[in-house]
């Protein structure tokens, strides 16, 4: 059983945004049970440490601002329907 805390009481947005920080790509077309794996793993490599997800994303921005917008988009919508109970904001 993992000793990680569940990100589950995060809104969408917070779950797309380590979801934009995880390895997953849109080529994948990853299955939900993957998106949600995915978000655990990241989650659980950041330690629950949202300061740590979001430098990562920031970093993203920077570096890659040509294709930021579509990839947090991307994020967005699968988390959205991987956890279709979730709400997009706090």
């Amino acid at each position: 059983m993992s000793t990680t805390p569940s990100p589950t009481p995060m809104t969408a947005s917070d779950l797309a945004e380590i979801l934009f920080t995880s390895p997953l790509q849109e080529s994948d077309h990853p299955s939900a049970e993957q998106v949600r794996t995915a978000i655990e793993d990241r989650f659980g490599a950041c330690g629950g440490d949202s300061s740590a997800w979001v430098a990562a994303v920031a970093q993203e921005a920077g570096d890659h601002p040509e294709t930021f917008m579509a990839r947090m988009r991307w994020a967005l919508t699968t988390v959205c329907e991987a956890y279709p109970d979730l709400t997009t904001a706090a």
